[in-house]
């Protein structure tokens, strides 16, 4: 085995931000379906069942939130195929430019809302360990 793992050696090159042309459009992430497959929202309004090409299985990953780019198939309108997946910076960029639509939400945003905080609706009351026990 020569290959080596681990190590993303193209994680840190700056590559040209790429618009949509004719015949691809932008969508977000909606849900992994496994198999190569994910389930996007186009900003044109449809969920399309979109196939990952093979360039970016195993090299690129994507995630749920993810803006990625999408080629439109001529035959079959609720299938696509995945042709980039914009890094944070590069959703932002799109953002924008105004290539993505202002109701947007980015990944980092929801991601970051996930977690636990105060706004979860659970609230604890403070009980300091000195004092006495009403049970006793």
């Amino acid at each position: 085995k020569n290959r080596r793992r681990g190590k993303n050696e193209n994680e840190n090159d700056k590559r040209e931000l790429s618009f949509k042309e004719e015949g691809q459009e932008y969508a977000q992430v909606i849900r992994m379906l496994g198999n190569g497959r994910v389930e996007a929202y186009c900003f044109d309004g449809i969920n399309r069942l979109c196939h990952i090409r093979g360039k970016l299985r195993k090299k690129v990953w994507i995630n749920q939130g993810d803006i990625i780019l999408i080629g439109l198939r001529d035959y079959q309108d609720t299938k696509a195929d995945v042709i980039i997946r914009y890094t944070p910076d590069e959703a932002r960029n799109l953002k924008t430019y105004g290539e993505l639509p202002e109701s947007t939400k980015l990944s980092e945003l929801t991601s970051s809302h996930l977690g636990g905080g105060e706004e979860d609706g659970v609230l604890f009351d403070d009980v300091s360990e000195d004092e006495d026990d009403p049970m006793d």
